[in-house]
């Protein structure tokens, strides 16, 4: 059977993953979120922004794996920014 082999990196992700779902849903918990518009074309609440922006962060990652030769590290800290926007005014 073949294991899978764990590295700091990808602890680091699944941790920041579980840490910010543990932090949305006291958010959400303690002032629950109502639908607004932003930049986006569609109305969406807190947990409607989270999921793009992780999906649309997968998405960059896997271009900058793709199509350069740039570290991951950039894309990362490309992602977070992108993350804190959207969150923000999305």
């Amino acid at each position: 059977m073949a294991w899978m082999s764990w590295t700091l990196p990808t602890a680091a992700f699944f941790a920041g993953i579980a840490l910010i779902l543990v932090a949305m849903t006291v958010w959400q918990t303690v002032s629950p979120s109502v639908e607004r518009k932003g930049f986006l074309p569609i109305d969406t609440t807190r947990g409607d922004r989270l999921f793009i922006g992780l999906l649309t962060s997968a998405f960059i990652h896997l271009g900058f794996v793709a199509l350069s030769e740039i570290s991951l590290y950039v894309a990362t800290v490309l992602c977070v920014f992108w993350m804190m926007i959207l969150m923000r005014w999305g």
